[in-house]
């Protein structure tokens, strides 16, 4: 024996909810016209619609919200990323905040699910070799592609690069590298 169609059953749970908390709009959006809803508050019809083995209704998908949807979750994916990371590569929980709206907890959550150590005051400042061979990998990284200063989303993305080639905490490059931006040495 046939089963009651569930696409019927997800609607009629639907619009029955959406009319007991007033949402007479969600139905009507949902394509049912004034003589379904009256027809919905008699439970027997109701039973009609639930039990029919054959669908009365059909899904749309908008496909533009779909997409954009799906494009949402893969930039929250590149986000999470990003902030990991930032962190794995010695940024700052201001850093962290001032780039993705991340409170101090969660900012000290993800450093926990990470498994990286507690931090504990700032990142010492460089020697005058680590200064120095920063200094020669920025000159590099301008020459080959030069970035514009005031772009902050770019400057993280070569303080970033820095870090991984010097090994040096992306904290203090690019406090370094503002610092240089704001005296004019660059």
């Amino acid at each position: 024996m046939p089963m009651p169609h569930p696409l019927n059953q997800a609607v009629i749970a639907q619009a029955l909810h959406d009319l007991r908390t007033g949402q007479l709009r969600r139905c009507k959006s949902m394509g049912f016209e004034d003589q379904d809803l009256a027809a919905l508050k008699q439970p027997n019809l109701v039973s009609v619609l639930l039990n029919a083995r054959v669908s009365w209704c059909t899904v749309s998908i908008n496909h533009e919200v779909l997409q954009r949807l799906l494009s949402q979750a893969e930039d929250v994916d590149a986000e999470i990323a990003m902030v990991d990371r930032m962190l794995f590569l010695g940024a700052s929980t201001e850093m962290v905040s001032d780039f993705y709206g991340l409170t101090h907890q969660e900012v000290a959550l993800r450093r926990d699910i990470l498994g990286l150590p507690k931090r504990k005051g700032r990142h010492p400042v460089l020697s005058e070799s680590e200064d120095t061979a920063l200094w020669h990998h920025w000159n590099k990284h301008q020459q080959s592609r030069p970035i514009n200063l005031s772009d902050d989303t770019e400057l993280l993305h070569l303080t970033l690069e820095l870090a991984e080639e010097l090994g040096l905490p992306a904290s203090v490059i690019w406090s370094t590298l503002r610092g240089w931006i704001t005296q004019g040495l660059v």
